[in-house]
């Protein structure tokens, strides 16, 4: 109002002198302070540049003419946040001031914290003192919310503070440690408007509170002549700075003046005290981000004088009465010129405004160090720069933060629980905010592999979880090979058991003639070992890793083969049964003894079960298959059969032939024939029938190559007991007791 009236009287709203009109105002550092003055400045339409942080500038009833030399507050917002973020900061405590800055702070601001999935122990704010007698409730408040957060298990405590936050901190602080309440040291966030501030009663108190605290701040470089501008001041020689010689007073605990009484023990100031002897704590050598704004804020204004008064002058050059009269009313005009203005200060930075009357920069990132001497240090460990790409908006050299000092030099946690470990995911707390909550076991076959994880998940098919949980390794592949031992020994036993038969062929073959080979259908005979040579070579197709050719032939093959082996044991027990009975004096069954039934029933059931093998490949053939899910572990490599059913047929049809070769055997097995043959055969087939009849079960109940390993054994075995029972008998007469291998002795066995 003062600014508003003649100079040295006080008459608001009436001007009587042309000789002292303000043309602009420079406003700070409280919001609130700057907003009133504004409701009276806009009404003469003097423009106010002002460095305290305004954020109601979009609000209609605020002036057109504010110019910011602080920058756009939401910057500063989003830059904590993206710290908060960059830290892994979720569980933290908020302060603020009881202004138009702190509640826009709760309600704007918060709400978007909240959205990036950040948490709250406690939002409070600081106690406002409205009159002098109500200091005693203010202090007890301040107290009570500093004790409070002591006790919280935030490490984090933003504070939405303004210029004189510092020294209300400090006093509550240091009234909890006069009712010996602990004191724990948290990771203080503090917003550009603060700065170190105290007062008288302060100068000794510890201000080891804020060490490892981070700050933001408005850039600020050291100016020339600077110091030399602080080591001229002198309250003796400076008269029209009444400022300054109370300030002088205050800092050096002295008196400009003699004292009136000799009680007054106050020394005399000389004024040649030097300020850099001052502690910190009393006075910064350096210039500060709010003073930075003040001194940029004179020179935009002495910009703006300039080129408006320069712009007045061409008018007049040029005759333009009219334009010359309209650019007198400087405080009309001025804020236009101040939109306009671009220089760099005498640190060498930039200063312009945006259209929006902002200062265009950041903010720098500040870690407060302080030391046992009641110094400290702003130290510059980042940057917020809005204008970069999203990615780069914070850059934060990590290493350059000194943490407080119960922290020891590591990185402060401030989470609500400790993180789940990997293995184990997050499950909600009732009645708790979402960053707290239980950590609980991933479920079997399922893992996370990154902490904190809100749900397991399964691995890929051709991986399984680690034993912990915690990762993803790849399935071993398994089929059954050659290098492995139950593949080698099945390798063995199948090479084995086809030299013996090629023996017990070459046996036969060398003793044709005798009459042991010529009693009971040679020819039968040799289709028969041959058919078990190749039912032992057809067991190694089962061995070694399934391939499409492998897989296409191996079963057909398997099948075919088993059939001429089994029709020949049928033909052979058949052959017997007509020899008996066409022997019988007026037997009709002569002309069905020979050659031609044997080979009939041979021929007609490979036929039949060829044109099985052939319809089943011609419609859907087996082919290479991977079982990912049969075992955990591995990855099954087999042959899928294709059609099911026409495995099945084959199967069938094979146990039909064993099933009626089995009873056909068994009912001859009395007849009088030539060394013991339906005996051997009825043996055989039992054994072979056996065989099969447990394969079933057993091979659904096992998986993988063991299943493999079941079928080619029962193959083996199956074929053995053939081959052993039938075969064997005849070649210990042949080679160890050639003395029954003779005609007398079948004609003997006859009878």
């Amino acid at each position: 109002m003062e600014l508003l009236s003649a100079q040295g009287r006080f008459i608001p709203n009436y001007k009587c002198s042309s000789l002292s009109n303000p043309v602009v105002a420079i406003g700070g550092p409280r919001a609130t302070s700057c907003h009133d003055m504004a409701t009276i400045l806009s009404t003469y339409k003097i423009p106010q540049v002002t460095y305290a942080s305004t954020p109601l500038k979009n609000d209609p009833s605020q002036p057109s003419s504010f110019h910011h030399m602080f920058p756009n507050w939401a910057h500063q917002y989003m830059g904590i946040l993206q710290l908060l973020l960059h830290f892994s900061w979720t569980w933290i405590g908020v302060m603020y001031t009881d202004d138009d800055n702190g509640e826009i702070f709760v309600h704007n601001v918060l709400p978007m914290f909240f959205k990036r999935n950040i948490c709250f122990d406690f939002i409070d704010k600081f106690p406002s003192l409205t009159f002098s007698t109500a200091i005693a409730d203010m202090i007890s408040e301040g107290k009570e919310l500093f004790s409070f957060a002591m006790r919280s298990s935030a490490n984090v405590v933003v504070v939405c503070g303004e210029s004189q936050t510092m020294a209300v901190m400090r006093t509550l602080l240091n009234f909890l440690v006069f009712y010996n309440e602990p004191v724990q040291t948290k990771v203080w966030i503090m917003t550009a408007e603060m700065e170190f501030t105290s007062i008288a009663s302060q100068r000794g108190w510890s201000i080891h509170f804020i060490h490892g605290a981070i700050s933001l701040s408005i850039p600020s470089k050291k100016l020339i002549r600077f110091q030399e501008f602080l080591q001229m001041r002198n309250p003796t020689v400076d008269n029209e700075d009444g400022f300054l010689k109370d300030f002088w007073e205050n800092a050096f605990v002295c008196s400009l003046s003699e004292p009136m009484e000799e009680v007054n023990e106050e020394q005399i100031c000389t004024g040649w005290e030097k300020l850099e002897d001052l502690p910190k704590t009393v006075f910064e050598m350096s210039m500060t981000g709010h003073s930075s704004s003040v001194y940029d804020a004179v020179y935009a204004v002495a910009y703006a004088l300039h080129a408006m008064q320069l712009h007045r002058f061409k008018q007049s050059v040029m005759g333009n009465k009219g334009r010359q009269k309209l650019l007198n009313q400087q405080p009309f005009l001025l804020h236009l010129f101040l939109r306009g203005v671009l220089f760099n200060n005498s640190a060498g930075t930039q200063v312009a405004f945006n259209q929006n009357g902002e200062l265009e920069t950041g903010f720098d990132i500040i870690n407060w160090v302080t030391f046992p001497n009641q110094s400290f240090l702003r130290v510059k460990v980042g940057k917020i720069n809005p204008g970069a790409p999203s990615q780069k908006v914070l850059t934060v050299h990590e290493e350059a933060i000194i943490w407080p000092s119960r922290f020891n030099q590591t990185l402060p946690l401030s989470v609500c629980n400790e993180p789940c470990l990997l293995g184990q995911s997050k499950t909600k707390k009732e009645g708790k905010p979402f960053c707290c909550y239980d950590c609980i076991p991933c479920p079997q076959g399922k893992i996370t592999d990154q902490k904190d994880m809100d749900y397991c998940f399964q691995c890929h098919e051709d991986h399984y979880p680690s034993r912990h949980q915690d990762s993803c390794l790849p399935k071993d592949v398994s089929y059954l090979s050659y290098e492995e031992p139950l593949g080698t020994s099945l390798a063995i036993f199948a090479l084995s058991l086809s030299f013996s038969t090629a023996w017990v062929l070459g046996t036969f073959v060398k003793h044709q003639n005798t009459p042991i080979v010529k009693a009971n259908n040679h020819s039968l005979s040799y289709i028969l070992l041959v058919s078990l040579f190749l039912c032992f070579l057809c067991a190694l197709l089962f061995i070694g890793r399934p391939e499409k050719g492998t897989c296409l032939i191996r079963q057909a093959a398997f099948g075919i083969i088993f059939s001429v082996a089994v029709s020949c044991v049928l033909a052979k027990t058949i052959t017997v049964i007509l020899a008996f009975v066409a022997t019988k004096p007026g037997s009709r069954m002569r002309k069905w003894v020979g050659r031609r039934l044997a080979s009939s029933i041979v021929i007609s059931c490979s036929l039949f079960q060829a044109t099985l093998c052939s319809v089943w490949l011609a419609t859907f053939p087996p082919f290479p298959d991977f079982d990912m899910h049969s075992e955990t572990r591995e990855i099954i490599v087999e042959c899928n059969e294709g059609s099911v059913a026409m495995f099945y047929c084959v199967l069938g049809f094979m146990g039909l032939l064993a099933a009626v070769s089995f009873t056909v055997a068994f009912l001859a097995r009395k007849l009088p024939d030539s060394f013991h043959e339906t005996k051997s055969i009825t043996f055989s087939m039992l054994v072979f029938c056996s065989v099969w009849m447990t394969f079933v079960p057993t091979y659904w109940s096992t998986k993988g190559k063991y299943m493999v390993a079941v079928e080619v054994f029962s193959i083996l075995t199956s074929s053995a007991s053939l081959l052993g029972c039938i075969f064997f008998p005849k070649c210990y007469i042949i080679v160890l007791r050639p003395d029954l291998n003779k005609k007398e002795q079948l004609i003997k066995r006859n009878k």
